[in-house]
C-alpha cells in the first residue's frame, strides 16, 4: 500500500502505512487517529459487513474527549442520550444505594457529559468519517491467519492466502485476537459470568422505570441494568449472572427461561423487566490478566485485543477510544518512528488499562455481593457528597488528550 497524500495540516517526507486488523469501534478509531498523522491505513475486517452487534453502551467524559480528538464527537452527540444520573439500586429490597449526578456540575468537573448510545450508532458515527477519509481503505470478509515481520515492515496473510504488507500492524481484533496470539499467546480468562442483552421498545418498558439514567439493580450473584436509547424510544436491558455451567467464550441466542432461573428473590420492581424482551442475545464473558508487554517490533494491540475487560465499569469502548487517540499522539511525538511510537503508547496504556481491568473485576464483586458483604457494600457510599464521588472518579473520567502520554 503506497498512498502518498496527507491529512490537512500534517506532512511527512513519505507516507507510512499501517494495517489495522479489526473493524470494530477500536479499529475504526485507530484508523482515524493514524490518518490524522498522515499515515495510510489498510483496515481488514473478518466479517462480511463492517458493523456492530449488541445493544447499548455507556460513554463517559473520557470517551467524549477521545471522540472530539478524532473529529467525530459532534456526530456522536447527536445520536446519544445524555443522562441525569448514574444510579445503583439494591435488587433485593429496591433501596437506592448510589446516585451520582451527571448534569452541569459533572460536565464542568470532567469537561464532558455522561451519555448512553446504541452500539451501532457510535460505530456508525466513526465509520462515516472512515468512509470519507481518502487515506483509509477497508476490506471485509478478510480473516487473518498468519503474520510475520522483518526490519522493513510486517506482512499478514488471510485464510484465503492473500498477503498484505505495510510498515506496521495494529491488532484491534477483539478478545479472540489472532494478532495477540502471535505476540503474547496467553489464554482468555472465561469469567463464568453470563450477560444477556436486549432492546425493549418504549411502550413495552414499565413507566416507573423510564428513567433518564443508567440504573443498575445489584443482586446476589446477579444484576440488571437499564437505560434509554435513541431519544428514549428504546431501552437497553442487560442482565448478568454467575452461570451454573462450564462456560466457553462466545455469543448465542438466549432463553427467557434461563434468565428467570437466576433471578429468584429479586424485588418485583426490577424483576418485571425480565418479561419484556421478545428476544435475547447471550454472551459468555471473558477478560485477560494484564501483561507487561503487548507489542513487539512493528506490531501492537488496541482495545479488547490488548486489554479485554468485563462490563462492570462500562469502559470497554471508552478504553479503546482512548487507545486510538493515544496511539496517534505517540506517532506524532516520535516523529513517525513507528517502533518507538508503539513502545511509548504501550508504556502509558498498559498500566492505565490494567487499573481499569482490575477495578472492573472488583466492581463486579461489589455488584454481586450477598449476605454480610451486601450489607457492607450498601454502607460504602452512605453520606458521600457529589464532589466526593467526582474526586473518586477523577482518575477515570478526567482523561484528556493533551495529557494522554504522561505516565499515570
Amino acid at each position: 500500500m503506497n498512498a502518498s497524500s496527507t491529512t490537512t495540516g500534517t506532512t511527512t517526507p513519505a507516507t507510512r502505512s499501517i494495517i489495522v486488523v479489526g473493524g470494530g469501534i477500536g479499529g475504526l478509531a485507530a484508523a482515524l487517529a493514524l490518518t490524522r498523522q498522515g499515515i495510510a491505513v489498510q483496515l481488514l475486517e473478518q466479517a462480511a459487513h463492517i458493523g456492530e452487534i449488541g445493544a447499548g453502551i455507556q460513554l463517559g467524559p473520557n470517551a467524549f474527549a477521545a471522540l472530539d480528538a478524532l473529529g467525530v464527537g459532534k456526530t456522536a452527540r447527536t445520536r446519544a442520550v445524555f443522562t441525569d444520573h448514574i444510579i445503583m439500586m439494591d435488587a433485593v429490597d429496591a433501596q437506592e444505594v448510589v446516585r451520582i449526578d451527571t448534569g452541569e456540575a459533572f460536565r464542568a468537573r470532567f469537561g464532558g457529559p455522561y451519555a448512553v448510545i446504541h452500539r451501532a450508532d457510535i460505530h456508525l458515527s466513526i465509520l462515516e468519517a472512515v468512509q470519507q477519509n481518502p487515506l483509509i481503505r477497508f476490506r471485509t470478509s478478510t480473516q487473518i491467519a498468519a503474520m510475520s515481520q522483518d526490519g522493513q515492515g510486517v506482512e499478514v496473510v488471510d485464510t484465503k492466502g492473500e498477503r498484505y504488507r505495510a510498515d506496521a500492524v495494529v491488532g484491534a481484533d477483539g478478545v479472540k485476537s489472532v494478532i495477540r496470539e502471535r505476540i503474547v499467546g496467553d489464554p482468555a480468562r472465561v469469567t463464568g459470568h453470563v450477560v444477556y442483552r436486549a432492546v425493549v421498545e418504549r411502550e413495552n418498558m414499565p413507566e416507573e422505570l423510564r428513567i433518564n439514567a443508567p440504573v443498575l439493580w445489584a443482586g446476589p450473584r446477579c444484576h440488571l441494568v437499564h437505560y434509554p436509547l435513541r431519544g428514549g424510544q428504546q431501552y437497553n436491558l442487560v442482565v448478568t449472572f454467575h452461570s451454573r455451567e462450564e462456560e466457553q467464550w462466545g455469543v448465542r441466542e438466549g432463553s427467557k427461561a434461563e434468565v428467570l432461573s437466576y433471578f429468584d428473590g429479586i424485588h418485583p420492581r426490577p424483576h418485571q423487566m425480565l418479561d419484556r424482551p421478545t428476544s435475547w442475545k447471550r454472551w459468555a464473558t471473558a477478560d485477560r490478566d494484564p501483561v507487561e508487554h503487548w507489542g513487539q517490533g512493528r506490531v501492537t494491540l488496541l482495545g479488547d485485543a490488548a486489554h479485554p475487560m468485563t462490563q462492570y465499569m462500562a469502559q470497554g469502548a471508552c478504553m479503546a477510544l482512548e487507545d486510538a487517540v493515544t496511539l496517534g499522539e505517540a506517532v506524532r511525538q516520535c516523529g513517525h518512528d513507528l517502533e518507538a511510537a508503539f513502545r511509548l503508547y504501550e508504556s502509558v496504556r498498559i498500566p492505565r488499562s490494567a487499573r481499569v481491568v482490575w477495578s472492573t473485576r472488583e466492581m463486579g464483586r461489589l455488584y454481586h455481593a450477598r449476605g454480610v458483604e451486601r450489607t457492607v457494600r450498601n454502607m460504602l457510599w452512605t453520606g458521600r457528597s457529589q464532589s466526593q464521588f467526582y474526586d473518586a472518579l477523577q482518575w477515570l473520567y478526567g482523561w484528556k488528550v493533551e495529557r494522554c502520554l504522561a505516565p499515570m
